[in-house]
C-alpha cells in the first residue's frame, strides 16, 4: 500500500429504503447538485444511480435505489427491487432512510431485507423538520435502536439541509482507505442521454399526478448539436395504452407542451446550451411487465 492509498478513502455507499421516505433528496443534496429525479410519487425512482462526493481526500461513491416494496406486480418492479438489494451486497455502508416517526411494514420488509448483510447501516430518520411533536423523537430512536444494531442512527432534513454534515461524518469515518475511483469533478457515472431522458420523466410524474403514475418511460432518440451549438433532442414517451396517450398529450397538446417546456429549462442548466426538444407519445402494449423490453430501455436488474 502506497502513502497515497493510506491518506485517501473510498468507498460505496448504498441508500436503501421504502418508496418515498426521500432517498433521491438525500442523495441530491449531499452532492449538492441533482442528479437523481423526485417527486411526491413512490417508485419515481426505477434505475440505480451513481453520485460522486469528493471532499479534500475523500470519495463517497453513492448508490441511489428504487424504493424496496414487497408488492411485485409486473416486470417492472421485479426489476427495481432487484436493482435495491443487489446494490447493497458490496457496498461499504448502507444508509437506510426513514420518513419521520413513521415506521410501517415496508420499513420492517426493507430492514428485514439488510438482517443477513454485514456492512454497517446508519439509520437516517429523515423528515425531522416536519414533525409537529418533536419531543417524540427520542423515545422513537430509542424504539428503532433496538430493532437492529445500527452503526448510527441520525436525524436529518434532506430537503432543509439539517443534520447531513452530522451524517456524512458518519459515512465517511467508514469508508476504507484507498485511492480514488472517479476524477474529483466528476458527479455521476450516467450519461447524459440517461439524465436527460429521467429529466422528462420527472415532469411527466409531475404533470400527471395519479392519472398515469408507472405506465410512461422515456427514450431519447435524437441527441445531437448543429452549427450553432444548440442541442436538438427527441425524445419518445412510451405509454402502455390508447387512452393513455391522451391523457399525457393532453387537451389540445396542452400538457404535453408543459412538459416539453418544463424538462427544456432544466435540460438547458444541465448541458449549460440551448435546446430545442421534440417529445413524441407511442403506445407499446405491455412494455412494464415485459422483462426484454425493460432492458432495451435501459432497466437493470441489480446485478454487477
Amino acid at each position: 500500500m502506497t502513502d497515497s492509498d493510506v491518506s485517501n478513502q473510498c468507498g460505496y455507499v448504498a441508500i436503501v429504503g421504502r418508496p418515498n421516505v426521500g432517498k433521491s433528496t438525500l442523495m441530491n443534496h449531499l452532492l449538492g447538485q441533482k442528479i437523481s429525479i423526485t417527486s411526491r410519487k413512490p417508485q419515481t425512482t426505477r434505475h440505480r444511480v451513481i453520485g460522486i462526493r469528493t471532499e479534500t481526500s475523500v470519495q463517497a461513491i453513492y448508490v441511489d435505489t428504487p424504493g424496496i416494496h414487497e408488492s411485485e406486480p409486473k416486470a417492472i418492479n421485479r426489476m427495481m427491487n432487484r436493482a435495491a438489494t443487489g446494490s447493497v451486497k458490496d457496498v461499504d455502508v448502507i444508509v437506510m432512510v426513514v420518513d419521520g416517526l413513521k415506521w410501517n411494514d415496508g420499513d420492517d420488509y426493507v430492514l428485514r431485507k439488510l438482517m443477513s448483510n454485514p456492512t454497517p447501516v446508519i439509520l437516517a430518520i429523515n423528515k425531522v423538520d416536519t414533525l409537529e411533536e418533536k419531543q417524540k423523537l427520542l423515545p422513537h430512536i430509542e424504539v428503532l435502536s433496538e430493532k437492529r444494531d445500527f452503526a448510527a442512527i441520525v436525524p436529518i432534513s434532506a430537503l432543509r439541509n439539517q443534520q447531513l454534515d452530522a451524517l456524512e461524518t458518519e459515512i465517511f469515518k467508514r469508508l476504507p482507505a484507498g485511492e480514488h475511483f472517479y476524477s474529483e469533478d466528476q458527479v455521476t457515472d450516467r450519461s447524459t442521454r440517461f439524465l436527460v431522458a429521467e429529466i422528462v420523466r420527472e415532469k411527466l410524474m409531475r404533470q400527471l399526478g395519479k392519472e398515469l403514475p408507472y405506465s410512461c418511460s422515456v427514450e431519447i432518440e435524437e441527441f445531437e448539436y448543429d452549427k450553432k451549438q444548440i442541442c436538438h433532442i427527441s425524445a419518445l414517451i412510451l405509454v402502455e395504452r390508447s387512452s393513455q396517450k391522451r391523457i399525457v398529450i393532453g387537451d389540445k397538446g396542452d400538457r404535453l407542451r408543459k412538459v416539453g417546456s418544463d424538462a427544456r429549462t432544466d435540460i438547458e442548466t444541465l448541458i449549460e446550451s440551448k435546446v430545442m426538444l421534440k417529445l413524441w407519445v407511442k403506445v407499446k402494449s405491455g412494455w412494464s411487465d415485459d422483462e426484454r423490453a425493460l432492458r432495451s430501455l435501459g432497466y437493470d436488474d441489480g446485478q454487477y
